[in-house]
């Protein structure tokens, strides 16, 4: 069941000139790579017992949400705003080596989510459950390489405006531990500013988690 939303009547948007200025650009989609630092929320999910991977979906996904610009779609010609955003994220089958996408609702607490999202994939067989609706954040971790850049294929869909997180392997510098998150979003929305209070909310809840 997709998630509530509203229509922008754009005549009265005052988003309405950016949006049209971008939504036409051959790749409207721009992503940004800071460093988050995770120390504390490192040492959370340890004491929890849980997945740092899945901890850090529920993470990136509820900080996201309480940034309107992320929740803008565009939708049968219309533009609209979900009150809600879901979660999918590829998960890794250790015997294959191939990924999978977990579709999972987003909680309250990162607790439900994280045993909701735990069983969920355990518990998937298949790799691809079918297309992604168009209310969820695409979360895909590698931590196999702390990179500096990643880029995304791109299916031409310039009305697709799915935001995209990634993060790459941690690493520790001055006692800290430090972890490269990108994020991927289409800038008929989104912009540097919105990218900037994203990774504010982010670090201020990997903080004081």
């Amino acid at each position: 069941m997709a998630n509530a939303y509203q229509v922008i009547d754009e005549k009265e948007w005052d988003r309405a000139m950016h949006c049209m200025v971008f939504r036409n650009s051959v790749e409207p989609a721009f992503c940004v790579t800071f460093n988050a630092d995770i120390t504390n929320f490192l040492e959370y999910t340890r004491k929890q017992g849980f997945s740092f991977t899945i901890g850090f979906v529920y993470a990136v996904c509820r900080c996201a949400n309480k940034i309107k610009e992320f929740r803008y779609r565009f939708l049968d010609g219309n533009i609209i705003l979900f009150n809600n955003i879901d979660t999918a994220f590829t998960y890794l089958d250790k015997e294959t080596e191939l990924f999978k996408v977990i579709n999972v609702p987003m909680k309250n607490t990162i607790d439900e989510y994280v045993e909701l999202a735990t069983h969920t994939a355990e518990e998937q067989k298949e790799y691809f459950t079918g297309p992604l609706g168009n209310d969820v954040f695409q979360c895909s971790p590698m931590p196999w390489v702390t990179y500096t850049h990643i880029s995304h294929t791109n299916a031409g869909k310039k009305d697709n405006a799915t935001p995209l997180f990634d993060w790459g392997k941690y690493y520790e510098k001055d006692g800290r531990v430090l972890m490269p998150v990108s994020v991927q979003a289409h800038h008929s929305f989104v912009d540097g500013i919105h990218i900037g209070k994203f990774a504010d909310e982010l670090q201020k809840y990997l903080d004081e988690i």
